[in-house]
């Protein structure tokens, strides 16, 4: 049975990083850095880690908020948003390298590693994608499209020409029916790269479009599939 568990990383800025890990039972096929939602590292994210690990994948999801010494919020939306406010776009970055450098530590080369990201993440795990190398990305209701999701990172329509590896955008609709104008444009940019790219925008039926348990299947299977693809 797939474990999960905590290891802690000092850093050079005197800080230590926590990271929630899971390893295959089996052969480690790669390695897959998770990016949590605003919220931290919550039941969701701990659910991705192992069913990433389920998988076969060495799956690593650092805790961005590790500085204020926080790993979940269970406040108002208000206490969340400021959390995220705080954030430093070279720590985030550095503590991605950080959680990429644990992966290469465990013997996964760059082309098997990918990232996936949430909500915040989603939209971390985009930038990514465009300033590191590495094989494959998914983001999932990544929000700021058009402004940039912490201080120092730029927005996603602007990042997404850059993208250097094949990157799959999940998305749920912003009102019933309508498309987002954002996502669209964000779709028009990742084009415009020279890796493969794909978003793909599910109904929206509850406050979240992974609130359908049908949706969220097949939203989760397009994702193993899409590293299954471009991890090899």
């Amino acid at each position: 049975m797939t474990d999960i568990r905590t290891e802690t990383v000092p850093l050079v800025d005197g800080s230590a990083l926590r990271l929630t890990v899971a390893e295959p039972v089996s052969a480690i096929r790669g390695g897959i850095v998770v990016l949590h939602e605003a919220r931290g590292v919550t039941d969701s994210v701990r659910g991705i880690v192992h069913g990433l690990a389920a998988d076969g994948w060495l799956a690593v999801a650092p805790h961005l908020y590790h500085r204020d010494g926080a790993d979940e919020l269970d406040g108002a939306d208000d206490e969340v948003q400021q959390q995220v406010d705080r954030l430093e776009g070279e720590q985030v970055m550095a503590d991605t390298d950080t959680a990429f450098g644990w992966l290469a530590d465990h013997d996964v080369a760059p082309d098997r590693m990918g990232v996936i990201g949430f909500d915040l993440g989603g939209s971390v795990a985009l930038l990514v994608a465009a300033k590191r190398t590495l094989g494959a990305a998914v983001t999932v209701a990544g929000d700021r499209v058009a402004s940039a999701p912490a201080s120092g990172l730029p927005a996603l329509v602007d990042a997404a020409p850059g993208l250097t590896c094949p990157w799959l955008g999940i998305y749920g609709e912003a009102d019933p029916g309508e498309p987002d104008p954002e996502v669209s444009r964000l779709r028009d940019a990742a084009a415009s790269s020279r890796v493969a790219t794909d978003v793909v925008v599910y109904p929206q039926r509850g406050h979240r479009f992974d609130d359908d348990p049908d949706v969220a299947a097949e939203a989760w299977q397009r994702t193993l599939n899409w590293f299954d693809s471009h991890l090899r």
